[in-house]
């Protein structure tokens, strides 16, 4: 009853890939997943590049990001529900609240972290302010926007799947919820087989496209 034989997982995967339902839940979860995240990426990147170019920001406003960025995630949730109410977009915006700090803290770090003799050679070729953040700073801050971004994949994911879970929204969460409560574990555990695939799918996507713009750390 609790532990299905793998082998009865994946026909249950199977037999759900067959129909519609699974599709539609599989197609929301991702835009939902999607959107957050790249609200996230945007706003974080944006933010995090003003603040770790500025002393004086990070003076005023780290202190408040450190202050707000152990919140828990989910904890969060109750807060969106009672803003927005139970629709799609309280789903986005807990999901971009929450993958937002990964990315906003790696890149404040390192765009604060540029090496100074790079901003010298900066002022000794007269760049101005925007070459200077556009050809300098930030391709050595890219490294740790890319850690902030992968980070904030999976905690987009995770907001995905907890929020379709406690909104009983439909998505996948909500499957995974519907197949726990009437024991059918081989679907359940179909679900989360699913979730593990599109975890690794997207990481791989972000992985490659890291490579593609770093591929200069290689040489």
């Amino acid at each position: 009853v609790f532990f299905p034989a793998p082998m009865r997982s994946f026909e249950s995967l199977w037999d759900q890939m067959r129909g519609a339902e699974f599709w539609m839940a599989f197609q929301q979860t991702l835009m939902r997943m999607a959107l957050g995240f790249v609200t996230a990426s945007l706003a974080g990147v944006l933010l995090g590049a003003l603040i770790g170019l500025s002393p004086g920001a990070r003076a005023y406003i780290e202190p408040t990001l450190e202050l707000i960025r152990p919140l828990p995630a989910s904890a969060m949730i109750p807060v969106f529900v009672l803003l927005l109410g139970l629709n799609d977009r309280m789903i986005i915006a807990a999901i971009a609240f929450s993958s937002l700090w990964p990315v906003l803290l790696n890149t404040v770090h390192g765009f604060k972290t540029v090496e100074s003799r790079l901003m010298e050679v900066a002022n000794i070729l007269h760049l101005s302010r925007l070459e200077m953040i556009w050809k300098i700073a930030l391709p050595s801050a890219m490294p740790d926007i890319f850690a902030g971004l992968r980070l904030a994949l999976t905690v987009s994911l995770i907001l995905a799947v907890v929020a379709e879970m406690l909104a009983g929204v439909a998505g996948l969460g909500q499957n995974i919820t519907l197949a726990a409560r009437s024991f059918r574990s081989a679907d359940l555990y179909a679900g989360i087989v699913v979730l593990g695939a599109v975890g690794y799918a997207t990481n791989l996507i972000l992985e490659r496209v890291e490579n593609h713009l770093l591929r200069w750390r290689g040489a």
